[in-house]
This record gives C-alpha cells, sequence and structure tokens, in this order.
C-alpha cells in the first residue's frame, strides 16, 4: 500500500478504552490513532480530514494536558445538522477517534460503556466542534480555519480537467500530489488553523 510520506509523521492520538481492556481486545485498553488510520477509513485524506483530525487531537490535549484521554467518556457536539456541509465526514472522524456516536453506537455492558448519545448536531454553539469529558463535565470549543494554506495556483484548473474527464495521466498525477501538499500544510502549520476558545 503506496501513500504520500508525510501520512507517517503526523502525531498520533494514544486514548485508553476502558471496554477493549475489559474485552481483551488492546492491552490496558491502550488504542492509538493515526492519521493514516482515519484516512483509509475515510477512504481519503483531504483539508476536511486533515481538520477533523487535528479538532479532536488537540481538542483532546485541552481536556486532558497530561493524562491519557478516555475513549467512550468524550462528548461531541456539532454546530450543523449532520446533512450539513462537511458535518458528516468531520463527525466519521470524531467518531472513528473517541468512540462517540449520535444513535447507532454500542448500547453498553450492564450499564457501563455506551457510546451512543455522545455525539449531537444543531447545537448551540459558536465553534467547529465542541469536546465535553461526562467525567468532568470540562469542555473545550475549536474552531478549524484552513483558509490561511491556500491551494496551488494550477489547482482550479487541474481539478475542472480531472472532473470532466480531459485531465491526462501525468495531469491526474499531478492533481494528487498538489492536492496532499496542501493537506500536508495543514497538518503542518496546525497552529493557524486550529484555535482553541
Amino acid at each position: 500500500m503506496k501513500y504520500p510520506e508525510f501520512f507517517d509523521t503526523v502525531e498520533s492520538i494514544k486514548l485508553k478504552d476502558d471496554l477493549a481492556n475489559i474485552l481483551g481486545a488492546f492491552e490496558e485498553g491502550i488504542i492509538e490513532f493515526t492519521y493514516k488510520d482515519v484516512v483509509k477509513s475515510a477512504g481519503h485524506s483531504c483539508p476536511t480530514v486533515a481538520g477533523a483530525y487535528l479538532l479532536v487531537k488537540e481538542g483532546l490535549k485541552e481536556l486532558y494536558k497530561n493524562t491519557l484521554p478516555v475513549r467512550g467518556e468524550i462528548k461531541v457536539l456539532f454546530k450543523e445538522n449532520l446533512e450539513d456541509g462537511v458535518a458528516g465526514v468531520i463527525s466519521n472522524v470524531a467518531s472513528q477517534i473517541t468512540g462517540a456516536t449520535s444513535k447507532s453506537g454500542f448500547k453498553g455492558l450492564n450499564g457501563k460503556f455506551a457510546r451512543h448519545s455522545l455525539m449531537s448536531f444543531n447545537e448551540n454553539i459558536s465553534s467547529s466542534m465542541k469536546l465535553t469529558r461526562t467525567d468532568t463535565n470540562q469542555s473545550v470549543e475549536l474552531i478549524y480555519n484552513p483558509n490561511s494554506i491556500l491551494p496551488h495556483k494550477d489547482m482550479s484548473m487541474l481539478m475542472q480537467k480531472v472532473m470532466k474527464n480531459e485531465a491526462n495521466k501525468d495531469e491526474k498525477i499531478l492533481f494528487g500530489q498538489l492536492w496532499q501538499e496542501r493537506v500536508e500544510q495543514i497538518l503542518i502549520n496546525e497552529k493557524e488553523v486550529i484555535t482553541i476558545l
């Protein structure tokens, strides 16, 4: 499986999952997600997937400081409806990492470890995402704005040719390379694109 090398340079997200520990899935319930993991799940790498990853990573750092975040004990809120814009893409990434789901998630064992009802949409927030610890009720809101990382000047022209099936092989390859170069710059310059409120 070949992919851009920068996928492996992005800081990973490590969490503790008590359900995974109880059921013997991962020793001590320690789970680590990489950017490559969420790309495989999403099926693509783009500014939205990168932004979702950064939102969760930076939000968990702010909430848990020097302790491991606890997967399954994190609420995730969005201002948009699930069907709006890229809310679905971002929520899928957040769900994969935090375990939070709206209705479809795990219902729990003997009243513990439930994952459903931890994610909600159309909330009265002004940020891109709000994360809340269920144990302390501490919250953090974050805004993602990648507009400072501009696409290459040839991106628009190449995208039109690719979408119209008019691009040759070299142009298709170049389009993908330039697309991923922007994603890499977003991930490298996370302090420019993520604001913690």
